[in-house]
């Protein structure tokens, strides 16, 4: 990545429901000369590092690529003591902070698409939704298109870990002791299997742990306590009743071992008009590290698809 042009800038973000001065920080690779790919981590919470993997899209395809962390995280202003205030962690408060960042950045004209990773896919499928001006293309990796069906899946991904292991997560969950040393090692198991399959996880990966344990309070709000356990503000959505407001082809991503299980992607597929689907072979969650040469192979070709390559 040594030659590859980027800049780091920060905008102002008049974030609803507060009156404190809030600002989003964001990284650009390449020149905004053609429309960029915006890339909206997960967490809620988890910042921008671990997407790092896409700037493999410009270093092959001249794509330029937009990593920001969203409020509450990273560079950008943090709530901490907005921890439980489930009126101000809400998706419009999301979806305003990436409008007030594509204005910024003068992308109406030229474009963009948008790729959306866990968190990160239910806001880009929110918000293309709601058929904002410039979205090019929409491409939702892991992304649960109903919070009772990713529930659903986890359920069903929790009844196959070993007996004991399962068995230390159900007292825990019972006590509500998500702390202990116990419960962490037992996450572990799950985590492994489902969310990254690689040992240990990658550096980028490791640094979106530590941004959650550092500021949680959008996480513990909206999700919960771990992946699994969803009873966070956010545990009734189902962002896809509302997809069939998107105009943009999209293209779903997910692993063939994913805490994101077909099911929860699933109603996106019915959803969308101009949709293409692929599951990834020997993946899970963090498919994107996984099978990163095959993944940004599905994403520079959709991304390029109809369009003069350069």
């Amino acid at each position: 990545m040594a030659n590859i042009t980027a800049r780091e800038g920060e905008v102002d973000f008049p974030a609803p429901r507060t009156s404190k001065p809030c600002k989003t920080w964001y990284k650009v690779f390449g020149e905004l000369e053609s429309p960029p790919l915006i890339a909206l981590h997960g967490g809620p919470g988890a910042g921008h590092e671990y997407m790092i993997t896409l700037v493999d899209l410009y270093e092959k395809h001249k794509i330029p690529i937009v990593l920001y962390d969203q409020v509450g995280c990273g560079r950008s202003t943090h709530f901490k003591e907005k921890l439980n205030d489930t009126s101000f962690w809400t998706m419009d408060l999301f979806i305003a902070e990436l409008d007030n960042l594509i204005d910024h950045l003068q992308l109406r004209e030229i474009g963009f698409s948008l790729l959306g990773q866990s968190w990160g896919g239910i806001v880009a499928g929110a918000y293309a939704s709601r058929r904002p001006k410039g979205l090019k293309r929409l491409i939702i990796a892991g992304g649960p298109a109903s919070m009772p069906l990713y529930a659903e899946g986890c359920k069903y991904l929790l009844s196959q870990l070993p007996p004991d292991v399962r068995r230390i997560i159900e007292e825990c969950e019972r006590k509500g002791d998500y702390e202990s040393e116990e419960f962490q090692k037992a996450s572990a198991v799950f985590y492994a299997r489902h969310f990254c399959k690689l040992d240990p996880f990658p550096g980028p990966v490791q640094v979106g742990f530590e941004h959650l344990k550092e500021d949680p309070a959008a996480y513990l709000t909206l999700q919960g306590p771990s992946e699994f356990t969803i009873i966070g503000s956010f545990k009734d959505w189902e962002p896809w009743k509302e997809a069939h407001n998107i105009e943009v082809e999209a293209l779903l991503l997910n692993g063939d071992q994913d805490e994101a299980m077909d099911l929860c992607i699933e109603p996106w597929f019915r959803s969308i008009a101009k949709v293409k689907w692929v599951t990834l072979s020997n993946a899970s969650h963090m498919t994107h590290w996984e099978q990163r040469d095959r993944f940004n192979e599905l994403c520079g070709g959709f991304l390029l698809s109809g369009r003069e390559q350069v």
